[in-house]
Parts: structure tokens; sequence; C-alpha cells
């Protein structure tokens, strides 16, 4: 697997002892916000729930909030400067805050319904 090319990053999205799951990084829908993560990596951190949908891990990563939406599809993947965390979403949301989308889930996306509060998320290229 490669890293991708310049407008998108091909990573892995690792729940520890359980499930692995290829994600991409698109460049084009939040450039700096993800420059910033992808020199960041490997990222990893403890699961952490916002109602039943919102799955996300807190980072060092510092970013704003940039090309901001609310609307997000299962398998989306976006960065909150809020706790300067990724949140990956196990269903279609709505949020109350907006967030920077940054990227989404390719393969295996059904093994985030499986994520428990307190398992190990790792972010990391492939």
């Amino acid at each position: 697997m490669s890293a991708g090319s310049v407008s998108s990053s091909k990573l892995i999205l690792e729940v520890k002892g359980k499930a692995k799951m290829e994600c991409e990084l698109k460049r084009h829908l939040s450039p700096k916000t993800v420059g910033i993560i992808m020199r960041s990596i490997p990222l990893d951190g403890n699961a952490h729930f916002i109602g039943q949908s919102i799955i996300y891990f807190e980072t060092k990563v510092n970013s704003g909030v940039e090309r901001q939406k609310k609307e997000f599809k299962k398998g989306d993947i976006a960065f909150t400067p809020a706790g300067s965390s990724i949140c990956i979403f196990a269903g279609d949301t709505i949020t109350s805050k907006p967030m920077t989308p940054i990227g989404k889930i390719l393969t295996n996306v059904d093994s985030i319904k499986d994520v428990k509060a307190g398992d190990v998320l790792s972010l990391y290229l492939g």
C-alpha cells in the first residue's frame, strides 16, 4: 500500500486487538488540518463516545476549524479542535458543533460498531 497521492493519503485505522480498517485522508477537504495530521502520524488514543454514532480519540494535533460542516455519513472521519480529537462516524449524523471533514473509512466500516469505550484506536501509514 502506498502513502497515496498529494491529494489523498491511505492510512490504517486500527482498533487494537479487534480490527483494522483502511481509510483515506483527503487533502482537498481541509488542506491545513490534513497536512498537520499527516505530519503527526502515527496517532493513537483511547476511544470515547459522543452519543451512539460518534467515536473519537484525543490527539496532540493543534488545528482550528477548517471548511466546517455538521452533516456526516457513516464512515466519515473528522477533526474537532475541542480536545484536538479525531472523530469517526458509526452512522449518519448531524452534529451540534461544526467539525472539520478530513477523510473516510474505505474498508471494514462495519467493524467500527465493535468499538467499546477505552479501546485503543491507532491511525498510521499502512
